[in-house]
């Protein structure tokens, strides 16, 4: 499944008939408010879904992704630059993958002004611009800030392609992304893809940006505020109200996409100079009951769905750990400066499910890991569901006085059919100022049996080791927890694992 590669689709309904009459965001400025996308959500609820227009030309559709990239938003061009507010945003072309069209509007003291598709505002490099009178709309748009240096505009930011979008921190590049919504993810009937149609940009001040997004898709619509501060971290705090047009079981909040091909506890079949190769090691948990849980990623044989209950979450992430370059040695790709992505709920959610979902997958192009939050109680037709989160684009999972995971290996056993596992608990930089005697290690599995569990210390990284081996008994799958416990307390993070034959 290429989620990077996700193909919308193009119809014909304008998002302004929905607000004041169809002319009303034409190019003359008018009152707009939060209020204003969310009866625009509610109205697009009531009536049977639409896609909306105008459809992209075909020559577009029809670019490679590298004659996509010679088509360029002009540098002077760019929103918000005169007078200077510490932020930039260029607006992005139709085609290549980019098959709905956006509406964007720009507001500024209060009104709201829509920006007009021209090709006056883009430079064609070797490629035929479209016709003057090719009724087109943008497709997304790209955020800049001087996050890393004083005179240069960063790329930070990109809203693009149905509802993702993704960001870095300060030091980082691009890695995994987020979407507004997901419904029927790994689902037998299929996933439904939710787009974001309209934007709002507002100008930026005090080290912020807010972003409006109107989403649309046939089982639901919505209305999103992003309020986002660019630096050390990248915070997004992120307000949203879902209006259902059908029943939907399979819902997904705060949904995250990253790519795990390898890592060096598994990589048979890869003949590759590069240890490792992904966007995201772990999946980071923190539940209600206060449990801290990391979740090693995987790429399976077989499709893998895992589901972690919970009741009032206090946040869960994909999690990209290891940060040292000799565990990639890519540089081009970087893995090593991928960010870590950190949902916290605002509010109480409730009962659900964070949902982890693992696709097999034999190229580093494609996204295959998915995480999300899944409410116990299904969105019922006609509803209007309000929830609230913050997004951290940064380099972990909130601190913790636990050891945490610092490193997951396997390998074959003593005897032919078991696996070998060491897993290592550290505090990076600083030593766990306690022998392994200390410790105890707390070990469970689904199926099959435990054996050879040893504690001993790993000076090396100042940290612990625990090693066990696992006898599957014939079974294909089993799920393990290791508990480490320092003097009967929970001494690190809970370490989960899936292992699949």
């Amino acid at each position: 499944m290429n989620r990077r590669s996700f193909l919308g689709t193009a119809g014909a309904l304008s998002v302004g008939a929905l607000f004041r009459g169809a002319a009303a965001f034409a190019q003359d400025a008018t009152p707009f408010s939060r209020s204003d996308v969310v009866d625009a959500a509610r109205a697009l609820a009531a009536k049977p879904f639409e896609q909306p227009g105008p459809a992209v030309p075909d020559a577009l559709l029809q670019l490679s992704y590298s004659d996509y990239q010679k088509i360029r938003f002009k540098e002077e061009r760019r929103l918000f630059t005169n007078p200077p507010s510490g932020f930039a945003v260029d607006l992005l072309h139709p085609g290549f993958i980019y098959r709905i069209p956006v509406e964007i509007y720009t507001v500024e003291n209060g009104k709201a002004t829509k920006i007009p598709f021209s090709t006056d505002l883009f430079t064609y490099q070797g490629i035929d611009p479209p016709a003057e009178d090719t009724p087109l709309e943008f497709s997304g748009f790209r955020g800049r800030t001087p996050l890393n240096s004083p005179d240069y505009m960063d790329e930070f930011l990109v809203f693009a392609g149905a509802s993702y979008f993704r960001a870095i921190a300060r030091g980082q590049v691009f890695g995994l992304s987020a979407r507004g919504l997901s419904i029927g993810t790994a689902d037998p009937a299929g996933e439904e893809f939710p787009f974001f149609r309209t934007f709002w940009l507002e100008r930026p001040g005090d080290g912020r940006m807010v972003v409006h997004a109107l989403l649309d898709g046939p089982s639901a619509s919505g209305a999103f505020r992003f309020t986002i501060r660019p630096g050390d971290e990248t915070v997004m705090d992120v307000e949203a109200t879902i209006f259902a047009r059908v029943d939907i079981k399979t819902l997904g909040l705060a949904p995250l996409t990253s790519m795990f091909l390898y890592d060096a506890k598994e990589r048979d079949g890869y003949d590759d100079f590069r240890p490792g190769i992904h966007d995201s090691d772990g999946l980071a948990m923190w539940n209600g009951g206060g449990e801290r849980i990391w979740r090693p990623l995987h790429n399976p044989r077989l499709l893998q769905i895992s589901s972690f209950s919970d009741n009032g979450p206090r946040g869960f992430g994909l999690i990209q750990r290891e940060k040292r370059f000799s565990e990639y040695e890519d540089l081009e790709a970087l893995y090593h400066k991928r960010p870590s992505l950190w949902v916290e709920p605002i509010g109480d959610w409730g009962k659900g499910h964070v949902m982890l979902v693992e696709i097999p997958n034999v190229v580093e192009i494609h996204d295959n890991m998915v995480a999300f939050w899944r409410p116990e109680q299904p969105l019922s037709a006609g509803s209007e569901t309000s929830f609230t989160y913050r997004l951290t684009w940064g380099w972990d999972a909130p601190a913790t006085s636990l050891l945490r995971v610092t490193r997951t290996l396997s390998g074959q056993g003593e005897q032919e059919g078991r696996r070998r596992f060491v897993v290592d608990f550290s505090t990076p930089g600083v030593s766990v100022g306690a022998p392994a005697t200390d410790f105890t290690a707390n070990i469970s599995a689904s199926a099959g049996a435990v054996r050879n569990v040893v504690v001993m210390d790993n000076p090396e990284i100042g940290g612990i080791r625990v090693a066990f081996e696992l006898d599957p008994q014939g079974n294909e799958a089993v799920d393990l927890r290791l508990d480490l416990l320092r003097q009967g307390a929970p001494g690190g993070e809970v370490w989960v694992y899936r292992w699949t034959e």
